[in-house]
This record gives structure tokens, C-alpha cells and sequence, in this order.
């Protein structure tokens, strides 16, 4: 991966500046399908035990969101807490590298009662930002980062620092592009074949992966008809993972998220219609 300081590295930065207003546009305040299917049902489960703890020991939870975009799980971290104590308590800090993505954000939030979000700019590739965060705002129970460890140069920094950003019994928890089936470039293949059984034509979905352990970083779109292409960085499963564990940590949870049969959309091609190859990959770990 390319240091942080590097060009590719601004660049990454810079297109979610020069998109902020038309990725969150397509993805609306309160999330796409993505959102709603995939990625806030896992990270509902592989949060259910912090939150459980929380309100059995009625203790307010501290979170940090790194990559928020336009603030959508930043919304709905302090929805949560306030489902678990209505008489209020707990915080959200959420953060962002790009300044165009905090503005979107800071202009959705309205104030669930009772619990703190503020907002702040941090660059997870950036060790000094890292180090001032944990200098002043101390340990979280909650560490996220939703949908973003895909657009991030490198990712050693933000695992150095979250040994002093979690608190005891705190997590990280992430989803990303999946490693295999989609930042790998797999190429999506269709077929269509009469079945001799029924009479019937059928449709056979797969990928064809032709690179996995070795994809330099390429730009694509998130969004079609974005004003300018982001930067993907790919990392085969191992990297990904031993970077974190090398840090300290362990991971305790995996999910690989796929659609189901009644998410198919009519366009034959639509990564919903994949109902059998995950296109997200989430994760939970925690300090050894």
C-alpha cells in the first residue's frame, strides 16, 4: 500500500471532497438498500452485546465513528442509545477526513435528546491526528467504521491507534467491500442456459476472479455519474486482518453479507441478484 503521504494517498481524500454532495444525494440521510439490507442489520448483531451490556449496567456508551460521510451511522449510534436509556446518556464523535463530508453531515443531525454528537475532522492515514484524538478524547466503547477501509491508502495507523482508543471492553467493528467478490475486480459473469427439465431458461450468476492476492490500487465509482472517480484500495483477506491482529487486537465475529431471493432487481446484472456471493464482508475485534 502507498504511504500515506503519498499522491494516490491525497487524491483518495480529494474525491470525497469533490463527491460529498452527489454521493450523499444517491445515498439519501437515511441510507440505500445497502444500508437498510446488509449493513445495518450486521452491525446491529455484532453490536447487540455492547449494547446489551450498556443497558444492563445502565453505563452510557461512547462511540467513535471514523469515515462517516453524510453522519448516517452517526445518526443512528445515538438512536440507538437513545432506545437503550431514554433518560439520556451516551456520546457519538464522529469523524471524517474530508471537510465537504462533515459539512453534509453537520447539516442532517438533529439532537436525539440526551446524547452528545459532535463532529470533528480526523485523517485515519494521518498518525498525528490519530494521537491527538486519543490525547483528548480519550477510550470508546464503540469503534466504527462503516463501508470506508476499502477507500483508506493505509491502514496501519488507525490499527496502532485504536489500542488507545478502545476502552476495556470496547470494539472495532467495520464492513467493507468484499474482498474476494468485488475489490478483487471479479468480473461478473451471466448465463443463461435452458433447463431440460422444466423447459424452462435460467439464469446462472458467478464471478470470475482472475487476480486476488496482488490488485495495485485502481479508481472506480461508487455511485454512477459521480463527478469524479474515487480510489480503491484492495487487500486480499490476510493483510486486511493481520494488520489489526499485529496491533493487538482479535477478532471475536465475521459476517459475509449477501441479498436475498427478494432483493432481485430486473436488471440481470444488479449485485442483488447475487444472492450467493457476499458483496460485504463485516467484522468485530477487540483488544488481547
Amino acid at each position: 500500500m502507498p504511504p500515506a503521504s503519498s499522491p494516490l494517498s491525497a487524491q483518495a481524500l480529494a474525491s470525497w471532497d469533490a463527491n460529498a454532495t452527489y454521493w450523499d444525494h444517491s445515498i439519501t440521510r437515511d441510507g440505500n438498500k445497502y444500508w437498510r439490507r446488509l449493513q445495518e442489520p450486521s452491525l446491529s448483531r455484532l453490536l447487540a452485546p455492547t449494547f446489551s451490556r450498556a443497558q444492563d449496567t445502565r453505563h452510557g456508551i461512547r462511540a467513535l465513528e471514523f469515515a462517516t460521510g453524510n453522519g448516517l451511522c452517526a445518526r443512528w449510534l445515538a438512536r440507538q442509545m437513545r432506545t437503550l436509556n431514554p433518560r439520556g446518556g451516551g456520546e457519538v464523535l464522529a469523524t471524517d477526513g474530508s471537510e465537504e463530508m462533515l459539512k453534509v453531515a453537520r447539516g442532517y443531525y438533529e439532537e436525539e435528546k440526551g446524547v452528545v454528537v459532535r463532529w470533528r475532522k480526523v485523517d485515519v492515514t494521518n498518525e498525528e491526528d490519530l494521537e491527538t484524538l486519543a490525547r483528548e478524547e480519550g477510550r470508546f466503547d464503540i469503534v466504527l467504521m462503516n463501508m470506508a477501509i476499502m477507500d483508506v491508502a493505509d491502514i496501519e495507523p488507525l490499527a496502532r491507534a485504536l489500542r488507545g482508543l478502545l476502552s476495556e471492553n470496547g470494539v472495532f467493528v467495520a464492513t467493507l467491500l468484499h474482498p474476494v467478490f468485488v475489490t478483487s475486480n471479479a468480473s461478473r459473469h451471466i448465463e443463461v442456459r435452458n433447463n431440460p427439465e422444466t423447459g424452462n431458461l435460467e439464469v446462472i450468476r458467478s464471478k470470475i476472479i482472475t487476480e486476488y492476492l496482488s490488485v495495485p490500487p485502481y479508481r472506480g465509482i461508487a455511485v454512477p455519474g459521480q463527478p469524479e472517480k474515487q480510489v480503491y484500495f484492495h487487500r486480499p483477506m490476510n493483510e486486511l486482518f493481520t494488520t489489526f491482529f499485529r496491533a493487538g487486537l482479535v477478532m471475536d465475529a465475521m459476517e459475509e453479507l449477501a441479498f436475498g431471493e427478494e432483493d432481485a432487481l430486473e436488471r440481470i446484472e444488479a449485485s442483488s441478484n447475487y444472492t450467493q456471493l457476499p458483496f460485504i464482508l463485516s467484522f468485530r475485534m477487540r483488544l488481547a
